[in-house]
C-alpha cells in the first residue's frame, strides 16, 4: 500500500510540472491597453522608434545646424569687408631700426620704421612708428605720414621754383632747382622724399649728420620755405607778370612765363 501511494504522488508531481512548463512556453507578451502604459514600459534609453538617444542627435537636430549657420554668417560678414582702394599714394620705406630692452627674463626686441609717402603731384609727408613686429611698425609709420602731408609748389610740375636751405639738429641740406633732364641728384633718405613728391629734376647736397631722421626733417624744413610766383603775387597784390618782368624781360615774355607757371 505504501508503495502504491508513493507511485501515485510521483505521477501527480510529473503532471503538475508538465502543465507548468506548457503554460510558460505558451505565454504571450503583454500588450499595453493605453499609450501611457506603453510609455511606462518602454526603456528610457530608447527613442520614440526604439533607437538609442545620443548627444549627436540632440545637437544635430536643433542647436547643431543653427549654430553652424550662425558661425558661417559671421565669417561671411567678416570676409565681406571691402579693402581700401588704392588712392595713388606712393609709400617708401626709408629706414628700419631694431631696438632692444633688457628685462628680468632677458632682452625684448622691437622695431622702429621711418616711412615717406607722397602723391607724386606736390604732396609729401613722413612718419615713424614703433612696434614689436616690422609690418606693424611700417603700418603705424605710414598712417602717421598720411596725416602730416604738406603741399609743395612745383615749377612746371617737375622741379622746384627756387633754391633753398634746411636745417635740423646737426644736419644741413641744400636744394636747388635744375633744368630738364638733370634727374634727381640726391642720395639716401632725400631721394625718397623727392621721388614721392613728384620732382624729376633737382640737385641736393647734405652736410653734417647722416642720421636719416635728421636728414628727412632738414629736407622738409627746406621744402616748407618753397614759394611760387603766384602766391607771392597774391600776397603783394600784384600780377605774376609784374614780378617776372623786373629781370629785364619784356612785357610779352613776362606774360608768357606767367601763363606757363604751374603750381
Amino acid at each position: 500500500m505504501a508503495d502504491e501511494n508513493k507511485t501515485e504522488e510521483k505521477t501527480e508531481e510529473k503532471v503538475v510540472t508538465a502543465e507548468t512548463e506548457t503554460a510558460v512556453t505558451n505565454e504571450e507578451p503583454a500588450i499595453a491597453d493605453t499609450p501611457s502604459e506603453a510609455a511606462a514600459n518602454q526603456d528610457p534609453a530608447q527613442g520614440a522608434e526604439g533607437q538609442p538617444r545620443g548627444r549627436g542627435n540632440r545637437g544635430g537636430g536643433r542647436g547643431g545646424n543653427d549654430r553652424g549657420r550662425g558661425r558661417g554668417g559671421r565669417d561671411n560678414r567678416r570676409g565681406g569687408r571691402r579693402e581700401e582702394e588704392d588712392d595713388g599714394i606712393i609709400e617708401k620705406l626709408v629706414h628700419i631700426n631694431r631696438v632692444s630692452k633688457t628685462v628680468k627674463g632677458g632682452k625684448r626686441f622691437g622695431f622702429a620704421a621711418l616711412v615717406v609717402v607722397g602723391d607724386g603731384s606736390g604732396r609729401v609727408g613722413f612718419g615713424k612708428g614703433k612696434a614689436r613686429e616690422v609690418p606693424e611698425a611700417i603700418q603705424k609709420a605710414t598712417a602717421a605720414a598720411r596725416k602730416k602731408m604738406i603741399r609743395v609748389p612745383l615749377k612746371e610740375g617737375r622741379t622746384l621754383h627756387h633754391d633753398g636751405n634746411g636745417r635740423f639738429g646737426a644736419g644741413k641740406v641744400t636744394v636747388r632747382t635744375a633744368p630738364p633732364g638733370t634727374g634727381i641728384i640726391a642720395g639716401g633718405p632725400m631721394r625718397a622724399v623727392f621721388e614721392s613728391l613728384g620732382v624729376a629734376d633737382v640737385v641736393t647736397k647734405s652736410v653734417g649728420t647722416s642720421n636719416p631722421y635728421n636728414m628727412i626733417r632738414a629736407t622738409f624744413d627746406a621744402l616748407t620755405d618753397q614759394t611760387s610766383p603766384k602766391s607771392v603775387a597774391q600776397r603783394r597784390g600784384k600780377k605774376v607778370a609784374d614780378l617776372l618782368g623786373r629781370g629785364g624781360a619784356s612785357e610779352a615774355e613776362a606774360e608768357a612765363d606767367a601763363a606757363a607757371i604751374a603750381e
